[in-house]
């Protein structure tokens, strides 16, 4: 009899085995299963425990034996417990969205909240909102009363939910709103984990929002999974431990800074150092072009060397796990930032002027090295969340933003 694993549809992007290995030890598989083979799989009863995801957690309600109060009331089941042949349906969902809630400092108690998507998952947010004494709660939907077109009935919103796929993998950089249809918003949460922070979160922080993406509530909700499967209480500190440990290990470094100051160089230590991939800006640009990049300059002008770069940065700005070293110009375009930010952290690695080469860099040779860094240092400082030295040596840097690392 297999132990436990998650049932769904599409599961190539799921982070629930190494999730539940590393809270409660035990083998946990992804079950990717056609909607025509549900019935049977649960009809065999070949497994201790079951996850189920989009879009199984109403199909599994008829299969289970028993259907856990909160999880009926619900109308969604996400965990199935195998005990002694019969199913149990229950909603860990619930519990991960409160905590994700309470983890953000997002208040729902006499609040008016509005949930984007009316499917399983917004049934879940529902609840959520009620049991965290919500006011009002407010479900939008594509063709409900409440839609995308009539928004500014809701104007006085003050928090948002959004259960919708929009923003999600593969689709990064969408949002199913603009937030400046809410105002008086005190806090936003969405429930997806992949990015880390999608461009309605990335909106929230730019606002000064209270907020948080799906991936607190993804650990949370595992933990209380694996608590139903083993009949053993999980702490909260090992939940939060996981959580720090997958972010950390997911998130991207991304590197800026003055052409020729170090980004790649340290990037590749960095790299080494904490078992991420390397990813160099600059030498996908001109394996795009298929030319160096002062042949792309001096033939085809900045502004396609731009367009390419951007094109480079939404690309690996959309991967989990790297350390990206960026062209000293990638600020220099604001759209650059919402993909590089969206899975990474951005630090700004300094060196002294007089130190910087210029050899094969149009730009710093055009322009004076003193001209360039008046133009672009502020903009190095809007895009970064650290600032780190390099005029020492490469160890020294990569130590350096490994110690920043750790205080976020």
């Amino acid at each position: 009899m297999m132990e436990y694993g998650l049932l769904g549809e599409k599961l190539g992007h799921s982070f629930s085995p190494q999730i539940h290995q590393a809270l409660a030890g035990y083998d946990y598989r992804l079950l990717p299963t056609p909607p025509e083979a549900v019935a049977a799989f649960l009809r065999r009863r070949e497994f201790r425990g079951l996850n189920v995801t989009i879009p199984y957690k109403q199909t599994v309600i008829p299969l289970c034996d028993e259907v856990a109060p909160q999880a009926a009331a619900i109308g969604a089941v996400n965990t199935v417990v195998n005990r002694g042949g019969r199913l149990v349906g229950y909603n860990t969902d619930i519990t991960g969205l409160i905590a994700m809630a309470r983890r953000a400092g997002v208040d729902m108690a006499g609040k008016k909240v509005v949930i984007l998507g009316s499917g399983g998952t917004s049934r879940t947010a529902q609840a959520a909102a009620r049991e965290l004494g919500a006011a009002e709660i407010v479900v939008v939907s594509r063709r409900g009363a409440d839609n995308y077109q009539n928004l500014s009935r809701h104007a006085d919103a003050q928090v948002l939910l959004n259960t919708t796929p929009v923003g999600m993998y593969p689709n990064c950089g969408e949002t199913p709103v603009s937030l400046d249809a809410f105002p008086r918003l005190s806090g936003v949460l969405d429930m997806i984990f992949n990015p880390l922070r999608t461009a309605l979160i990335q909106q929230a922080q730019e606002r000064g929002i209270p907020c948080s993406g799906g991936l607190p509530m993804l650990v949370v909700q595992a933990q209380r999974a694996a608590e139903l499967f083993t009949g053993q209480e999980i702490p909260d500190s090992r939940a939060e431990e996981v959580l720090r440990s997958l972010t950390a290990q997911v998130q991207n470094i991304v590197l800026i800074g003055m052409p020729g100051c170090g980004k790649s160089a340290v990037g590749r230590l960095l790299a080494r150092r904490l078992g991420k991939q390397f990813v160099d800006l600059d030498k996908a640009v001109a394996d795009m072009a298929g030319k160096p990049i002062p042949a792309i300059f001096a033939q085809e002008g900045e502004a396609a060397f731009r367009a390419l770069e951007s094109r480079a940065v939404r690309e690996a700005g959309s991967r989990t796990g790297c350390v990206i070293s960026t062209g000293g110009g990638v600020v220099t375009r604001p759209e650059n930032l919402p993909p590089l930010r969206q899975n990474g952290v951005i630090i700004h690695l300094t060196r002294d002027l007089a130190l910087l080469p210029t050899e094969g860099r149009p730009v710093s040779r055009q322009t004076g090295l003193p001209e360039l860094w008046r133009q672009r240092a502020p903009l190095y400082a809007a895009f970064a969340s650290l600032c780190v030295d390099n005029n020492g040596t490469l160890e020294a840097a990569a130590e350096q933003i490994e110690k920043e690392l750790n205080t976020l």
